[in-house]
């Protein structure tokens, strides 16, 4: 259900989570095709601060509020009909 492109952020999203990061030269050509620089740097430094955050709270035992539980993001309508 995702775009080329979104699971190739997905990809580097992944492989930025893990410890240690290592992303192949590869993906990071990909990304570059299809970004461009400040395109790549805003995204790297969001999924960074998604990994600190989530890294923060987790060793201070912070746990999720449940302000989104049963929530989800609806697909705009005809977007499972894209490839």
């Amino acid at each position: 259900m995702f775009s080329p492109t979104e699971k190739l952020v997905l990809e580097y999203a992944t492989l930025m989570t893990r410890t240690p990061v290592e992303v192949p030269d590869a993906l990071f050509a990909k990304l570059c095709e299809t970004f461009n620089e400040p395109q790549m740097v805003e995204l790297t430094a969001t999924i960074a601060w998604e990994n600190y955050r989530a890294r923060f709270d987790h060793a201070f035992g912070i746990e999720g509020e449940g302000f989104s539980e049963g929530a989800f993001c609806a697909l705009p309508v005809g977007a499972a009909h894209r490839s």
